[in-house]
Parts: C-alpha cells; structure tokens; sequence
C-alpha cells in the first residue's frame, strides 16, 4: 500500500472479528513501532502484547470499562521509560519528549497493521494505576502510554471530515496568512494540470481520425 493512502484510509477500528492474528503479522507491527524517531535515539518504548482473556477483561475494565476491547484477539500495552529520557534531558524530556517519542511508535504500528489488512485503534483513556497493577509495571520504572487493540476489522468506518491545509497553516508567525494561498497551495498547479490534460486528450482524438 502506498504510504499517503496508508495515511488517508486509515481508521479507528472497535469491532474485530474472531480470528488469530499470525506471529509474524504481529512482529511487522512491533518492528514497524520500532523504526520511529525518538529523542536521542533513546527508543524509550516498551510494549506488552496481551492475548490472555482474564487480561484483557481486566484492562477493558480499567479503560473506562470499554468493553469493546475484549474482543480484539490482541492488546498492545505501550509503555514508557520515562527514567531513560529524563537522565539525558531532564524534565523536559520526561514530561515531553519520552511522550512524544512512544506516540511516533504508536503511529507507525497503527499505520503498519492497516497497511497489513488489520485495523486498530489508539486508545488513551484509563486509569494508569489499575494498568500498571494489572501488568506488573512499577511506575517508578515505566508508565503506561496507551492501549492498542489489533484484529481483523469488521467494521468500515466512513471517512471523518477533515481541516483544509490552508485552514490549519500559518507562515512565518503565528496566525500569519497569505494573500495569495492559490499559488502555494496548488490551485494554479492543478489548473495547468487540467489544461495539459485537455490538450492531450484532443491531440489524441485528431490522432484517432
């Protein structure tokens, strides 16, 4: 699949089928979190893959009791070693960069399992003590970021509305627009585009006769 149709297709996915997902399905989406970028290259992520039932009826619980989890064949618990950034970049790199750094990974496995004819779904609401009890994670060690439910999709959910680029770019300053955003934004390109089209599409008819 092509990466900007990788991009523009994907959805949240909360309905799986039953099915298994291969290993070697599941280690591309792993290994697709692992090639983000990360501050330092300090690669601060850590995940968890949860299969076993009784875990995930737990950790469903403590989302929120967002029971839809369950039936995902696999959750991925992904965690951050807020510790390992802090030492090279202090508080900032703690509260900020060890974030920013485990939410690039999630983005890829979620881009990866789309790509691989899965679905999933970037889930950031629960209760970050009741995780850390469930799976044995010692909080002074590593926090947990978010849960990502992987399947089968049985659902197709419609396409979400979106921003134009115009409407969420700025140049030079905050809130800076320009005066003529057609040149930069390819409108002029996509005319030019259009008319060599049409000269074409002639040139091929008078051929034809």
């Amino acid at each position: 699949m092509e990466a900007f149709d990788c991009i523009k297709t994907r959805r949240s996915i909360r309905k799986f089928l039953d099915r298994e997902i291969p290993w070697d399905i599941l280690y591309k989406i792993i290994e697709a979190a692992t090639h983000a970028p990360s501050s330092g290259n300090l690669q601060n992520w850590r995940f968890i893959i949860v299969t076993d039932s009784i875990l995930k009826h737990k950790i469903a619980e403590a989302a929120l009791e967002q029971y839809w989890l369950e039936t995902a064949p696999v959750l991925i618990v992904v965690c951050s070693l807020e510790g390992k950034v802090e030492r090279f970049y202090g508080l900032r790199g703690k509260r900020l960069y060890a974030i920013q750094n485990c939410a690039a990974a999630i983005q890829n496995m979620l881009l990866a399992a789309h790509a691989l004819g899965l679905g999933a779904c970037w889930v950031g609401a629960f209760d970050e003590e009741l995780i850390a009890k469930i799976l044995d994670i010692k909080l002074d060690e590593a926090r947990p970021q978010a849960i990502v439910p992987i399947g089968y999709p049985d659902e197709s959910p419609a396409e979400t509305e979106r921003d134009k680029v115009e409407q969420v770019t700025y140049f030079n300053k905050w809130k800076e627009r320009l005066k003529n955003k057609p040149a930069v934004f390819g409108y002029y390109g996509q005319v030019l585009r259009e008319a060599v089209k049409k000269q074409l599409e002639k040139a091929k008819r008078k051929i034809k006769k």
